[in-house]
């Protein structure tokens, strides 16, 4: 899988991923997302701000995510692991429906570690939809502990940590 960052001339096909998986998540009984959030201007503004990455299988896009250091508010109820640590935040990890139950979201989480390693973060921090069984188990597999709990619109989110 080849992982880059965004274009603004990808918005569309981007936003079309995040439709699609909020399609698929109700389908699943899982309220996560809506024409809310993560809304086309919210992209826009990753994609701008280049921390909007996408990763291309067979020539499309089978994964986006965010990566900054910026969290919201609801962040400071975590009881972190390691609170004196350099950490980057996950936001939006969303595997396009098509590609889904076939491992590409373990894997984009092991380029993310690997690349965060190498810019000098000591650790990763994110948040989890509570009714959100596949990324519960996602995360649980991949070593995320969770620290506290958020909450926002939609519901209750784990907050998690891991030291990479």
């Amino acid at each position: 899988m080849d992982i880059r960052t965004a274009s603004e001339e990808q918005l569309d096909e981007v936003f079309a991923v995040y439709s699609e998986a909020i399609v698929a998540m109700e389908k699943n009984g899982i309220h996560q997302w809506d024409e809310v959030y993560p809304d086309k201007q919210i992209i826009s503004e990753d994609i701008a701000e280049n921390r909007m990455f996408i990763g291309i299988e067979d020539g499309w896009i089978a994964v986006c995510f965010v990566l900054c250091e910026e969290c919201d508010d609801e962040y400071k109820n975590g009881r972190w692991l390691f609170p004196g640590s350099r950490y980057i935040v996950i936001h939006r990890l969303c595997v396009a429906p098509s590609f889904q139950h076939q491992g590409i979201a373990a894997r984009t989480l092991c380029y993310i570690e690997k690349i965060c390693k190498s810019k000098g973060y000591d650790s990763i921090r994110l948040d989890s939809f509570t009714q959100n069984p596949y990324s519960r188990k996602l995360y649980n597999k991949a070593g995320y502990a969770v620290t506290g709990y958020a909450a926002w619109r939609k519901g209750r989110f784990e907050l998690r940590e891991k030291k990479i």
